[in-house]
């Protein structure tokens, strides 16, 4: 009889644990002191602290990185995707006004490379950092039969907290409420499939082509990290100053707007308030897509939207200004029924 081992089967014990070795460091670095368990356990355990809070309400949110995997597959660059992965989940929870307390990760692939694991681990903790957060676990999975050899899927996970009369939505926009607009960094993580087939297969460019108009090559163009706006934020959020935020993700502005507007209300929105990123522009003219369509797929160069009642405008502009940051008048909030109009 032959003696079968899961290593037979594509399934490698060793090289997992060896992955999980050269993490453990790079994950503890993470950690605060509401961190209840180490590395290695069964679930992560977290103990909030809950003393300013009147009515702690936990947020969460899972994500992807999507088509923009296939990029850093190109590329062989795995540490830009896991500050994707945060800073997408993170900046999705903000909307709510919520501040982030851990994250986990699920990494899934045909063969697992415990140096492409530890560049995908370094990516998700430089994100922790930034948004302030715990790594708290994570689960990693070899699928020979399911992925490609050389391509992973990634996703994660994170819960925040935030006091129940501090959730930020809907219910509180008004009308005459100002929007601004805060810039993206680029793509982030949203459109890929089609600049993938717009760039590579329309224009056959490659990973390592530089394009003028960018100043970058391709890989380095849409590889540029997904931003986190927390930090930004953090101060408006603790005092009051905003009615609502929009994560201008998958669906653009035209989608994403429209989430945190009440039925009766819309939002009007001056087409050329901000600048529109040289990739957008590249995007548009080479594939010939129509503004409506650039409008419901990218960020068009504004990665957050935030709704602001007019008698705080000026705080919220001089906090802004004050912190040397970017920012556009870009419309207003106005009767409406829960669209989103240009002009």
């Amino acid at each position: 009889m032959i003696e079968m081992k899961y290593r037979d089967a594509g399934v490698d014990i060793d090289r997992g644990n060896q992955a999980k070795q050269r993490i453990q460091d790079l994950i503890r670095s993470t950690f605060d002191s509401g961190v209840v368990r180490d590395v290695g356990s069964f679930a992560g355990l977290y103990r909030p602290d809950l003393v300013h809070f009147q009515k702690p309400i936990l947020v969460s949110s899972a994500d992807g990185v999507g088509t923009k995997l296939k990029i850093a597959f190109l590329t062989g660059i795995h540490n830009t995707v896991g500050m994707d992965l945060v800073a997408h989940c993170s900046n999705d929870i903000l909307t709510h006004g919520s501040l982030p307390l851990f994250f986990l990760d699920y990494i899934a692939t045909g063969t697992l490379d415990p140096s492409v694991v530890e560049q995908i681990v370094q990516g998700l903790v430089e994100g922790c950092k930034e948004a302030g957060c715990v790594l708290l676990g994570g689960e990693t999975a070899e699928m020979p039969d399911f992925y490609q050899e050389d391509e992973y899927d990634l996703a994660g996970f994170m819960v925040g907290l935030v006091d129940e009369f501090k959730i930020l939505g809907a219910r509180d926009v008004t009308e005459g409420d100002r929007l601004i607009g805060l810039p993206s960094s680029g793509l982030h993580t949203n459109g890929y499939s089609l600049v993938r087939r717009l760039i590579f297969e329309q224009e056959k460019l490659t990973v390592d082509t530089p394009v003028a108009e960018w100043g970058k090559t391709v890989g380095e163009e849409l590889l540029t990290p997904h931003r986190n706006y927390l930090s930004v934020v953090r101060e408006l959020l603790q005092a009051d100053d905003l009615h609502a935020i929009a994560h201008i993700t998958g669906g653009g502005i035209t989608e994403n707007l429209a989430r945190v507007l009440p039925p009766e209300l819309g939002a009007r929105i001056e087409v050329d308030s901000w600048e529109v990123l040289p990739v957008f522009r590249f995007i548009q003219e080479r594939g010939k897509v129509a503004p409506e369509e650039m409008r419901r797929t990218f960020n068009l160069g504004l990665g957050l939207i935030l709704v602001v009642a007019a008698d705080r405008y000026e705080r919220v502009v001089g906090h802004l200004e004050a912190r040397g940051e970017t920012y556009y008048s870009i419309g207003e909030i106005v009767k409406g029924s829960g669209e989103v109009q240009y002009q």
